[in-house]
């Protein structure tokens, strides 16, 4: 039987109401501050609703940018970061899924050494890597482009790591039954594997 306690629920729902007002509070006094000139946070108040300018600094900043020296506007920001988070998850995910399933089911001289190099390069810290990373992409005449940002984040060890584990989960019958049906590779990797790694693929990415 389930104990009714009205007071305790009460109780706990204002700690939620409170809480979602702690996380809240300042997301809107900053919408709201943004539509204020600045001079009026000079007197020291902090305003509670939204200002004249409205909504179309938002609009200006999106168009126009926060710099017009630059030139530089926060819609193309946020579109090259679009692109650049999309381009380093799918290709993360595709190189890491592919060389986890050569090390598990492929039997070639060298591959448990292949694996163990690429495990450590967890071992060095980022720190160690951005210079050596800069000047590889410098070299290669590739600053200031969209495969510059993107091409040296793809190789992930930890995502290899995760998908070869979750591989050696994977029932040897299942190959077996594959291999009886006519699979190969290739149909195998699509049809069977890469379906049971969708709960890979999303904390890989």
């Amino acid at each position: 039987m389930v104990e009714r306690r009205p007071l305790l629920t009460l109780f706990s729902h204002l700690i939620l109401i409170l809480g979602v007002l702690a996380v809240a509070l300042p997301v809107w006094l900053a919408l709201t501050a943004a539509t204020h000139d600045s001079k009026e946070f000079v007197s020291g108040m902090t305003p509670l609703w939204f200002g004249d300018k409205g909504f179309d600094v938002f609009n200006e900043v999106l168009t126009e940018g926060t710099s017009r020296e630059l030139n530089i506007s926060v819609a193309g920001m946020l579109w090259n970061s679009t692109l650049m988070a999309l381009g380093i998850a799918f290709g993360k995910l595709s190189i890491s899924i592919l060389s986890a399933y050569a090390v598990v089911y492929f039997r070639f001289p060298g591959r448990m050494l292949a694996f163990w190099v690429i495990f450590m390069t967890l071992m060095l810290p980022v720190e160690v890597r951005i210079m050596p990373t800069f000047q590889v992409i410098a070299d290669l005449s590739m600053l200031n482009t969209m495969s510059g940002l993107t091409i040296p984040l793809i190789a992930s060890a930890t995502a290899t790591f995760l998908f070869r584990q979750f591989f050696l989960t994977v029932p040897g019958e299942l190959l077996e039954a594959a291999r009886i049906d006519g699979a190969g590779p290739i149909k195998f990797f699509f049809d069977i594997l890469l379906p049971l790694s969708r709960t890979n693929i999303a904390p890989c990415s």
